[in-house]
């Protein structure tokens, strides 16, 4: 079982004082740094993202916003009705501008701006779509951030593309969540779902109180979980977790460190996090976790 770290918070106060410019103090500027340098101001702006569109034959196409830059890159994967412009995936896009580093940020097909039905999609068809960005947008190898239902998603990219996914930074990530519900389920509530067709899981991030899942959807992703075997991942994984997450419990992060093959795999868990883990202090967290794997991967020779 991976280690829960602690000392994590006491670590780099030079990067706190980077992440704190990044989202408080100093709003006109971040800051950049080699390995071994000290941070140096850096205007911002240099670089900006636009909308673009990438085209596949007979698979809808999926909106994303790319930066250019240095290996490693980061690919931002949302959660479950998110989409890639939330609070995380932008904090990640002035982090890498600011350092440097290439960065994508996309929709799933059938959400945001990208195209398709969310009623057709399934857990196999947004799989689909995150090989995509890496297999056509991505060159080098990539830091997978999977928030909630993105963190489920980044495993399986992982596992289907080993050799260009060279870390995965989980944020309550979801893996296996939606059946691991249903299946707690009574089974007469679940004979009725069957019944009916659909299912009403009870939520506050809907305006009317639901999310919908088709019985086709569950059965659809009953064949994408992973927590009942050893998952074959096996490069460094971090996976952090807000402890008052009242979508998906903290445990749900051990369980993953405890089935990924990998040997270098820390569990970060925040007292007072939520579920969506937004608050500046959680951002310093994610972006100083994030760039401590760019420099465990530099420093090991793992991108060359």
């Amino acid at each position: 079982m991976a280690a829960t770290r602690t000392a994590l918070f006491w670590r780099g106060r030079s990067r706190w004082d980077w992440a704190a410019g990044c989202f408080g103090r100093h709003p006109s500027v971040l800051f950049s740094r080699s390995p071994g340098e000290q941070l140096r101001p850096l205007p911002v702006g240099k670089q900006k993202a636009t909308l673009s569109f990438l085209s596949r034959p007979d698979l809808p196409n999926l909106a994303y916003q790319k930066l250019k830059g240095k290996s490693p890159g980061l690919i931002f994967l949302p959660g479950y009705i998110s989409n890639m412009s939330g609070t995380k995936a932008l904090a990640l896009e002035e982090f890498c501008k600011s350092l440097g580093h290439s960065y994508v940020r996309f929709d799933y097909s059938g959400c945001g701006s990208s195209d398709g039905n969310f009623s057709d999609s399934t857990i196999g068809k947004w799989r689909k779509d995150v090989l995509s960005i890496i297999d056509d947008l991505t060159e080098g190898p990539q830091i997978l951030v999977g928030s909630s239902m993105g963190g489920w998603l980044m495993l399986h990219a992982a596992i289907a593309r080993p050799e260009k996914v060279a870390a995965l930074v989980g944020v309550a990530t979801a893996a296996d969540c939606i059946i691991t519900n249903f299946n707690q389920l009574p089974t007469e509530a679940k004979k009725e779902v069957e019944k009916k067709g659909v299912w009403k899981m009870p939520t506050k991030y809907n305006e009317d109180g639901y999310h919908y899942f088709p019985y086709s959807f569950l059965k659809e992703a009953e064949t994408h979980c992973l927590l009942h075997s050893p998952i074959p991942v096996s490069c460094p994984v971090r996976l952090l977790h807000g402890m008052k997450d009242d979508v998906i419990p903290w445990q749900v992060s051990l369980q993953v460190a405890d089935r990924v093959v990998s040997t270098d795999v820390d569990v970060i868990l925040r007292k007072n996090g939520d579920h969506r883990m937004k608050e500046k202090d959680d951002l310093k967290l994610l972006v100083y976790t994030i760039d401590d794997l760019i420099d465990k991967l530099s420093t090991s020779g793992s991108l060359a």
